[in-house]
């Protein structure tokens, strides 16, 4: 089973200068091994915004020492034996891990006035709003052995099995890491808000015409998956227009510079029923965005900002009766869901790959916005 072989180990964050390309690799704890665990030999892990925010502590204190990445794929070379019996896996099997590494699994929680016996959202396969969710890095896991997550900047990733998901054979490792956070992130509302969640994926959104506002790791999988889903029309937002020509040849119909167009929101008031929201600034014209939506419209915001909270005018909601809401990344069925609506639709997004050695300067250039659109950094023996 290889375990003995099995040395964790990969770029830890120390403190806050992590993010500053100061990550230093070396060997770090896994959680202890249980029989409903795989150990993941790591090909490729995606480097996600959401990793930029913890190596800083920009959404409060992060739990250093941490190694961040949680879009991971690899090979399987170590399962359980409750892992093989609930999943499926054997060794070789190729799979993918997102940014959740557990739920509670409706396991019966202390007994305390807050906590309850069962989980509505687990039960009902939400695990994803589980409010006990354990995310892939800096989180304390719920089972008895316990211990502490650990991502995917590293050699090997050791989880509960039903959080790594098997990849189709027609996705390239490549393609699949950023699916399985960024990807899903915006699959995920398309998929529940289109038509009312109801019809086959790939007719989810027939008929409607949906948004995206940033083109990014995020929103250029918005793009790729509104297609994907039989969007009548799909209008790439940005601020500038120097992401025209990408939004356009990622299958885009329009194109709209919120900061060189004047009278935008005027132009294209109440053209859009669904609006997904990647950007992660609290000084974003959100007012104007949701002026964009027909009445009964949805606006769903994805993006956590560092620096404060949202502000909106109320007038645009209550006058057309839209919705402003949100959504988190997404669960099990979903990312299963997500995949092989990709395998079906060829989806390719954009990625640069990158040697897991430079993992520093590629957090570096993350952050300055030069990735186009999603880095994946690779293993060496890949």
């Amino acid at each position: 089973m290889a375990s003995s072989e099995t040395k964790f180990e990969g770029w830890v964050a120390l403190d806050k200068s992590a993010a500053e390309g100061k990550m230093v690799w070396q060997a770090y704890d896994a959680k202890p091994w249980e029989e409903t665990d795989i150990d993941i030999k790591i090909s490729h892990c995606g480097i996600c915004g959401t990793d930029l925010h913890k190596l800083r502590s920009g959404w409060g204190p992060t739990a250093y020492p941490v190694v961040v990445g949680h879009e991971i794929v690899g090979t399987v070379v170590r399962v359980g034996k409750e892992a093989a019996a609930q999943t499926g896996f054997k060794l070789g099997d190729r799979v993918g891990v997102g940014a959740q590494n557990d739920s509670c699994q409706c396991r019966k929680p202390p007994q305390t006035i807050e906590d309850h016996s069962d989980c509505e959202a687990c039960a009902t396969g939400n695990e994803v709003y589980c409010p006990r969710m354990v995310g892939t890095y800096g989180a304390k896991y719920l089972t008895a052995a316990g211990g502490k997550s650990m991502g995917g900047y590293a050699r090997y990733h050791r989880c509960p099995a039903k959080f790594a998901f098997k990849i189709p054979d027609g996705i390239p490792s490549e393609h699949a890491a950023p699916m399985m956070c960024a990807g899903v992130t915006v699959f995920s509302p398309l998929a529940h808000f289109g038509n009312r969640g109801e019809g086959p994926l790939d007719q989810r959104l027939k008929g409607m015409s949906v948004g995206v506002v940033g083109v990014g790791g995020l929103g250029h999988f918005g793009v790729l998956f509104a297609k994907a889903m039989n969007a009548k029309r799909v209008v790439a937002i940005s601020r500038r227009a120097d992401k025209r020509a990408d939004a356009l040849a990622l299958g885009a119909d329009e194109y709209i510079a919120t900061a060189e167009e004047e009278g935008w929101a005027k132009k294209h008031a109440r053209s859009l029923d669904l609006i997904i929201c990647s950007v992660s600034s609290s000084n974003m014209p959100l007012t104007e965005y949701i002026t964009l939506l027909k009445r009964d419209g949805v606006f769903c915001q994805l993006g956590l900002p560092d620096d404060g909270q949202f502000k909106i005018g109320a007038g645009p909601i209550a006058s057309g009766r839209r919705s402003l809401t949100g959504s988190f990344m997404g669960s099990p069925h979903e990312i299963r869901e997500m995949l092989q609506l990709a395998a079906d639709k060829g989806i390719k997004p954009w990625v640069e790959k990158l040697p897991m050695s430079e993992a520093n300067q590629a957090i570096i250039d993350m952050d300055l916005g030069k990735a186009k659109y999603r880095y994946v950094l690779v293993n060496d023996d890949a």
